[in-house]
């Protein structure tokens, strides 16, 4: 216990962390030196790895069932026999369902957190599994591949590449979180509430100019969704596949650190600006401009 130290021997414990620090960090600088890794190739769109039914599997494709599997085995396991005293994962699980249900409820209240949390949850959590597995050997700098023949070339295509990188799983999350703010607004609203905002009559000239902004806003969300996640995670897998081969790799270990914070933030904005939608979406206006629930 560093209190029951004196201040020599606190300082010689540091000093002995500190050396050893030294002494991996060269050792690792050295071993960056003798074997580099090469620059590997980084393309905008996923690569198709086969068809089944017509159907184009891709290497983001893949990676994302591999997350939904890494989800579903944690929480299967922390779930499947609960005690009383949780073990270790089984207080994870409950550590993270619990800190986003207070998240949400801070948001948007208690009673519409319990009814948004499933989408809300889910959201971040797979975002977030997609975001990390880049970091993850093999996964970033595609360093495994699989052999292709185009014509009577062989071509090497990385087996994986994070779903958060394709524009594809961005676009179709962003679909599905856009399609789910208007079916609550309309269940929250009715269906005249929700068409109302885009189609304002009563309000002459200047009520139907604000009809048509909210019709493109609710189209400027799906392109905002797509391209934040997709800019950021694309960005942040040239850089580890880049840096590499320029020096040294353990060079890039504080690049993967701070990827680590980047795919814990986009994973937080995209389930947080979901739920601040949805919460506004739920919300109708009266003829006397008060802010009113619908009632079912």
């Amino acid at each position: 216990m560093t209190e029951m130290l004196s201040a020599p021997e606190k300082a010689k414990s540091s000093g002995n962390v500190m050396v050893i620090l030294a002494i991996i960090g060269l050792v690792l600088l050295v071993a960056g030196i003798f074997f580099p890794v090469t620059l590997a190739s980084v393309e905008i769109k996923a690569s198709t790895l086969t068809t089944i039914a017509g159907i184009p599997i891709s290497n983001s494709l893949i990676t994302g069932w591999i997350s939904m599997i890494i989800l579903i085995v944690l929480f299967g396991l922390a779930t499947h026999s609960m005690q009383l005293v949780p073990g270790r994962l089984q207080s994870l699980a409950e550590a993270v369902v619990g800190t986003l249900l207070d998240t949400a409820e801070n948001m948007v209240g208690r009673e519409k957190a319990r009814e948004f949390f499933a989408l809300f949850a889910t959201i971040f959590l797979y975002v977030l599994v997609n975001n990390w597995i880049e970091l993850v050997p093999g996964f970033t700098n595609a360093t495994i591949y699989v052999t292709q023949i185009e014509g009577t070339t062989k071509v090497a295509v990385p087996l994986f590449r994070s779903p958060s990188a394709d524009l594809n799983f961005t676009l179709a999350l962003a679909l599905s979180a856009v399609f789910m703010v208007q079916f609550w607004s309309i269940k929250h609203t009715g269906l005249r509430g929700w068409g109302g905002k885009f189609i304002n009559l009563s309000g002459g000239p200047l009520g139907f100019y604000v009809g048509l902004l909210e019709l493109v806003s609710e189209v400027a969300k799906i392109i905002s969704f797509s391209f934040r996640l997709f800019g950021n995670l694309f960005a942040g897998d040239v850089l580890l596949s880049v840096i590499p081969s320029l020096v040294p790799w353990v060079v890039v270990l504080p690049f993967m650190g701070l990827e680590v914070f980047v795919g814990v933030v986009q994973a937080f904005v995209f389930a947080m600006l979901t739920l601040a939608f949805i919460a506004m979406a739920t919300i109708s206006h009266d003829h006397g401009g008060h802010q009113t629930e619908h009632a079912h």
